[in-house]
C-alpha cells in the first residue's frame, strides 16, 4: 500500500485518510533522526514491523511517499 505523507514538527498526533497519512514527531530533522520517528509512528498504527515500512521519496522533505509492504 502507497501513501502520501505530510510531515508536521514539534505536535503528537497521526491522521489517516484514504491514501493520505498526516503525522506529527517531536524530532529534528537531522541525520535520519524524524525519518525513523516517522517510520517507527507508521508501523506502531498499524501493528507491523518498522522493516515493512519503505520512505519511497522524500527523505528530505515534510512531503514523502512510504510505502508499507505485507
Amino acid at each position: 500500500m502507497i501513501y502520501k505523507v505530510h510531515v508536521t514538527f514539534s505536535k503528537e498526533f497521526l491522521e489517516i485518510n484514504e491514501n493520505q497519512i498526516k503525522i506529527g514527531i517531536k524530532s529534528k530533522p537531522l541525520k535520519g533522526e524524524a525519518n525513523k520517528e516517522i517510520i517507527k509512528k507508521i508501523a506502531k498504527h498499524f501493528g507491523i514491523s518498522t522493516s515493512l515500512v519503505q520512505i519511497k521519496s522524500g527523505h528530505k522533505s515534510q512531503e514523502k511517499i512510504i510505502e508499507i509492504l505485507q
